[in-house]
């Protein structure tokens, strides 16, 4: 018998009717479609959506709320607690004597220790009222009732009198003691609330004590709140802040204080854009201590590390903490009295030059007499501009001369051409033989102003080179081979600075050099060193902060190097006896006025109107070659011997440019070298013919030369 086999499908009806009976029995196999993706279980979606829920900004915020408010209530309960402690004990006293004594102040504890058992006595006083005052109370009671009667009782006979009516003599009495019924029926209306009510009012005040004090975790505060940005300085953020520095000794010593570690503070007083207060530091810790963990302070104050600086004043263990407004540094402090001020001139002996103000906010004046300068930091950072702007102020005292030389060559001081004696600009070799040739000019001045008469006034000449840099790393040499950079003794650049620090001063012949980027190459330690103002815009490493300002300015707090490279253009930190320091401090802040090339030009101008008219050369003129022992051989001639003073007649008669202030000096050094000294005859200093002949021939056959 055949089967009729029918395949049904999985989910599918059989059919409606059966097959005939003779029918060949059907056989049904149900055949499964492809599994269906398989349902999610419940427990997982309702796992998901607890999640969801709970990782939620609004539930963690409700969450944060919830604790926080909680928090706010215990810790206000504590706090109360605490003060109600601290006013019935002598705890605050002994926590303020512990605090002195740990700052190592005897006397403050002593003090304090004596306002202990000036309390402790009076409250000793206090219990022993106690014991008598119930039996005082009472009497006082029992008196004050039979006076009240009284006064009731004569009241009311008083009454009767005036009415006639004898009833009227108890009318006070009876009037009294309803007006008491009536306050108790109030006291028992009103009890039944109030003992309701009242633990509500209780915790009310606990919550409000604990929010005003923050009482609750940082993640659990409000965001404005946990940010704490522009939050005012007080001494509970102070202490807190330095408990939280990571010194374990400072933490431990602020710990054993308690709430008195305040005592380690002075007063807070407004500075400028900020705020300062002095903090001695107690015994253990010292002061590097705390300067090495700037960020981690400026971060415990909410502020960043730009905002906070700390110096060293002359007590033993004390911090001086400078702590600006939020985001105060980052404005800009206003232009510059020289643009402002059209009618403004300068005294180079008695004035100073407006720069910038100090982080104070006051103006910051440097004065420029007789003090070589040095302005030094990275690329891009304003000293051009802080350079400069000295220089303008000094244009305005008409007295004063320029010798200038900007080896970057941009026209950063093209607004002096008309002003400057000599202005050379570029950045090549051929500009640096320049710049050298003009320096070596000056040293030359001053030589001259040195042997001058005593008590003659000079003029103050400016030597100033912007991009110095550039000159010391200069690798050209000269016909000698002598290098024009390099910090080497035969280094012309190097060598003609030298001498103008050493004694330039005296004659007032200045140097003035910008340099960037100052390394031991580029920027020699004697250069360094020679300079009496030296300032820093912002620095890599702290060891180009002491090539810099030197090792006293940064040890003593001066940190060019924490300055923000971009964002604190135009902000020098300042060493030198020209500038007003705080007293104890080695260094100042200064954020400088900037000064653009529009108004620059405009200053110059009034500059240039205030003086006769200066023609400034932009290169350096080659002297005639001479040389000096063949011209004094040519003016002695055929003569035996000349008197010294008229060679040196006949020498400056022949060539003016070169002899012409030539005086005994130059000649005997001349002729000492030569071999051909000046000696006495007939008791006057002569020079021998032979003695100079002889001199030529040895140094022709050496093949040597003299010539300048």
């Amino acid at each position: 018998m055949s089967e009729n086999v029918v395949h049904l499908h999985k989910h599918t009806n059989p059919p409606a009717e059966p097959a005939a009976v003779d029918a060949a029995p059907t056989v049904l196999t149900v055949v499964p479609d492809a599994p269906p993706a398989r349902p999610v279980p419940l427990w997982v979606r309702s796992g998901r959506a607890v999640r969801t829920a709970v990782t939620h900004e609004r539930t963690r915020s409700a969450g944060r709320a919830v604790v926080r408010h909680s928090l706010y209530t215990f810790n206000g309960g504590r706090i109360a607690a605490r003060r109600a402690w601290d006013g019935r004990t002598g705890s605050r006293y002994e926590r303020m004597i512990r605090a002195a004594e740990a700052a190592g102040n005897l006397e403050a504890a002593e003090e304090w220790e004596e306002r202990l058992q000036r309390f402790r006595a009076a409250r000793h006083h206090r219990r022993m009222d106690l014991l008598h005052s119930p039996v005082d109370a009472a009497k006082g009671v029992a008196v004050g009732a039979g006076m009240s009667v009284g006064v009731l009782v004569a009241l009311g006979v008083v009454m009767a009198i005036s009415t006639g009516q004898v009833a009227d003599v108890v009318t006070p009495l009876s009037a009294t003691i309803d007006f008491i019924a009536l306050l108790i029926r109030i006291v028992q209306i009103v009890w039944g609330p109030a003992i309701t009510i009242g633990p509500f009012l209780a915790l009310l005040a606990l919550w409000s004590v604990g929010r005003k004090q923050h009482a609750a975790p940082q993640w659990a505060l409000p965001a404005n709140v946990r940010s704490g940005e522009g939050e005012p300085i007080t001494p509970s953020i102070v202490v807190k802040a330095l408990r939280d520095l990571g010194v374990p000794a400072l933490a431990r010593a602020i710990k054993e204080m308690g709430d008195a570690g305040a005592s380690m503070l002075g007063p807070i007083t407004i500075a400028g854009c900020g705020v300062e207060v002095d903090v001695t530091l107690p015994s253990g810790v010292s002061t590097n201590e705390v300067q090495s963990k700037r960020r981690k302070l400026a971060e415990n104050l909410t502020r960043h590390e730009h905002e906070v600086f700390i110096t060293i004043p002359q007590a033993a263990r004390t911090v001086r903490l400078w702590i600006a407004d939020s985001g105060a540094l980052d404005e800009p402090i206003g232009p510059s009295p020289l643009v402002t001020d059209e009618t403004m001139t300068a005294d180079y002996k008695k004035g100073k030059a407006p720069w910038g103000q100090d982080l104070r906010g006051d103006a910051a004046a440097l004065s420029l007499y007789q003090r070589h300068l040095l302005i030094t930091g990275l690329s891009n950072q304003g000293k051009t501009v802080a350079l400069r702007s000295l220089a303008l102020w000094l244009s305005l005292d008409k007295s004063v001369q320029f010798l200038m030389g900007d080896l970057k060559g941009v026209g950063d001081w093209a607004m002096f051409d008309g002003l400057a004696t000599t202005l050379i600009q570029g950045p090549t070799d051929e500009h640096v033989i320049q710049v050298t040739e003009m320096v070596e000019g000056a040293v030359d001045e001053m030589n001259r102003r040195i042997q001058a008469p005593p008590g003659t006034v000079f003029p103050p000449l400016i030597v100033l080179v912007d991009e110095a840099q550039v000159a010391f790393m200069c690798p050209a040499k000269d016909e000698d081979k002598r290098p024009y950079g390099g910090s080497k003794a035969n280094s012309r650049y190097f060598m003609a600075v030298r001498k103008i620090h050493n004694q330039g001063r005296a004659v007032n012949v200045l140097m003035w050099q910008g340099t960037q980027d100052p390394t031991n190459e580029n920027l020699p330690k004697l250069v360094r060193e020679g300079a009496h103002t030296r300032a820093s815009l912002a620095l890599g490493t702290e060891s180009q902060a002491r090539m810099a300002l030197g090792d006293k300015a940064v040890d003593g707090g001066a940190a060019p190097n924490l300055l923000r490279p971009g964002l604190d253009r135009g902000t020098l930190v300042v060493a030198s006896d020209g500038i007003t320091i705080p007293a104890g401090q080695s260094s100042i802040t200064v954020r400088t006025h900037y000064i653009d090339d529009d108004a620059a030009t405009a200053i110059t101008d009034r500059a240039k109107a205030m003086r006769d008219g200066v023609t400034t050369l932009h290169t350096i003129k080659h002297k005639e070659e001479h040389d000096p022992l063949a011209d004094i051989a040519a003016v002695i001639g055929d003569a035996t011997r000349v008197r010294t003073k008229d060679v040196l007649a006949r020498l400056a008669t022949r060539n003016p440019d070169a002899y012409g202030e030539w005086s005994f000096i130059d000649l005997k050094r001349v002729l000492d070298d030569a071999g051909a000294e000046p000696y006495k005859s007939d008791g006057v200093m002569v020079v021998s013919r032979d003695r100079v002949a002889r001199a030529l021939t040895n140094r022709d056959t050496d093949g040597s030369t003299s010539a300048e």
